[in-house]
């Protein structure tokens, strides 16, 4: 794979054999985010569990203090008893049987972030086919099954994230944009590996943080140390 002058001079600047510490890989890769557009920065955290065992498996969700730095569209499935306080929260789309067909029957999908409340599930796991293999399937883990939609709305709005591991037992989850700097990068990053931390699930054995690499769109991974969190 070809990559064009701006990766080549970002890996200069990227020391491939050194694990680095939080703050000076943020930097590194704020820093070296030189494309046309606002990069995302990523972590990829890999984890000493085995994901095709159901007692070991690691997903939640945390709202990162500083945002994703994106904007996210939220549709709400409730009752018409909770529709005013979700559009009041700020989700664009609310509704029941009606959104349900108009995802059926047009392939509808300009949203970002689906929600449900309990009593809802029968109707919303309807589109199972659809939701789910774009992630999208509302989860009581993630918190995106609940009898608060409204607060739902608003953490989502406030950048809440949700990280699961993908079949190579490795989480990927946007901590924010180069333009954050490191700063705003760190304390997102840090919050993020304490919550993945926390859910540590009990049948892990031997080290549970493997590797850590961050990375913005265009750029090059760098590595984060993992000995200082002593799991």
């Amino acid at each position: 794979m070809k990559h064009g002058k701006k990766y080549v001079e970002a890996l200069k600047a990227v020391d491939k054999t050194k694990q680095y510490e939080p703050n000076e890989a943020l930097d590194l890769v704020a820093t070296n985010a030189k494309a046309k557009f606002d990069e995302t920065v990523e972590a990829h955290i890999r984890l000493g569990v085995d994901s095709r065992h159901a007692d070991q498996q690691v997903r939640g969700a945390v709202v990162l203090p500083n945002g994703t730095g994106k904007s996210v569209r939220v549709c709400v499935f409730c009752k018409e008893d909770k529709m005013a306080a979700a559009k009041e929260a700020g989700a664009e789309y609310v509704g029941a049987e009606d959104l349900v067909e108009k995802i059926t029957k047009e392939n509808w999908m300009d949203f970002d972030v689906v929600i449900a409340s309990p009593d809802m599930m029968g109707l919303v796991g309807r589109l199972g086919k659809v939701l789910g293999p774009r992630g999208l399937m509302p989860n009581p883990k993630a918190g995106t099954v609940t009898p608060d939609v409204a607060r739902a709305v608003t953490e989502a709005k406030a950048g809440k994230i949700e990280y699961r591991l993908d079949k190579t037992n490795i989480i990927h989850c946007p901590i924010g944009k180069a333009s954050f700097g490191c700063a705003k990068l760190e304390e997102n990053f840090n919050t993020l590996v304490e919550a993945i931390i926390k859910a540590k699930p009990a049948a892990a054995k031997g080290q549970y943080l493997k590797s850590i690499v961050v990375a913005s769109t265009m750029g090059p991974g760098v590595k984060i140390s993992t000995s200082k969190y002593g799991v």
